[in-house]
């Protein structure tokens, strides 16, 4: 699979699935088709919110943003990955090289912060219900989905400009299928270490910060819901957060696990097939689970369904 003939010298060689031979035509089956799977469930609960007025309210307004947000991080990796994956060419520009691994983490910080913005939604609602629709109006809304995009793009920036403003030596060979982090750094002439060190920590400060926030979040929610005294009051203000909560503890377990486990030589290779995991089913569970445990939505893509087949006449 490897084609070095179409690089320049400036170029980096995706290597990530180099070792499935010349045509790996089944992988490239599977994850086009699940790439087609993750935008149609994402285009679809993006309509229903679009469509439906009943769910023009702040929660599913940040749940569009999300949706947004990661079927524009999947098209930063996947259709590269299928394009090299069926042509067998894996160059990619030292700029090209920078622009991915700079949109890809400040989607994913992104992604962080509206989870966070999530889960205030949640805290407004539950310990707050009377001045919910103070606390989250219109603009309360904008800024937060503003501040988490501004917020991920300057995080994303920052690393960036540490990795890109090393010297490259030697075959520039990415044993990944996208320009990440460590592999990045391990075609570098000079000792990385530091530079390393600070980068894990504006991860863990962005993974394990978003995490907190969104844990004493949960902690006041919970405490509010443990004081109703109806148990079918109980039992419904904890079905508002099922959703968001299994969303959160699915994207920040596989985003931990891949970024902040120690990093040696040998899990490199690993490093590749967790990231795919991390890249295509992380977006595609988030609407599945939104979809499936969320009774508005389910109510709305019902009716648009309805509406759409079976149009009410005059």
């Amino acid at each position: 699979m490897k084609n070095s003939n179409d690089s320049s010298m400036n170029d980096f060689l995706l290597l990530g699935f180099s070792i499935l031979g010349k045509k790996p035509t089944l992988l490239f089956v599977i994850f086009s088709l699940t790439y087609g799977t993750i935008l149609t469930f994402n285009i679809i609960i993006m309509s229903v919110i679009l469509l439906d007025r009943t769910l023009h309210c702040p929660m599913y307004f940040l749940l569009f943003a999300l949706s947004v947000s990661e079927t524009c991080t999947t098209f930063v990796t996947v259709p590269k990955l299928l394009f090299i994956l069926l042509t067998g060419r894996q160059s990619i520009s030292f700029v090209g090289c920078a622009m991915q691994m700079f949109c890809f983490f400040s989607l994913g910080a992104n992604n962080c912060f509206l989870l966070v913005a999530m889960s205030y939604d949640r805290y407004a609602a539950i310990c707050y219900p009377l001045q919910y629709q103070v606390l989250m109006e219109k603009k309360v809304c904008i800024k937060l989905v503003a501040a988490s995009c501004l917020a991920g793009c300057y995080i994303s920036l920052v690393i960036c400009i540490l990795i890109f403003r090393l010297p490259f030596c030697g075959p520039k060979e990415i044993q990944h299928f996208f320009c990440d982090i460590s592999p990045v750094l391990n075609l570098t002439c000079i000792d990385t270490y530091l530079t390393h060190l600070v980068v894990v920590l504006l991860c863990a400060v962005v993974l394990l910060g978003t995490v907190l926030l969104i844990s004493v979040s949960y902690a006041y929610i919970i405490s509010a819901i443990l004081r109703i005294s109806s148990s079918l009051g109980r039992k419904k203000m904890f079905s508002t957060c099922a959703s968001h909560l299994t969303v959160v503890i699915t994207h920040f377990s596989c985003a931990c696990f891949v970024y902040l486990r120690p990093k040696t030589a040998s899990s490199l290779g690993q490093d590749t097939w967790l990231s795919t995991v991390f890249v295509f089913i992380t977006p595609l569970l988030n609407p599945l689970i939104y979809t499936l445990r969320n009774q508005d939505v389910k109510l709305s893509i019902q009716k648009l369904l309805r509406n759409s087949f079976c149009p009410q006449r005059l």
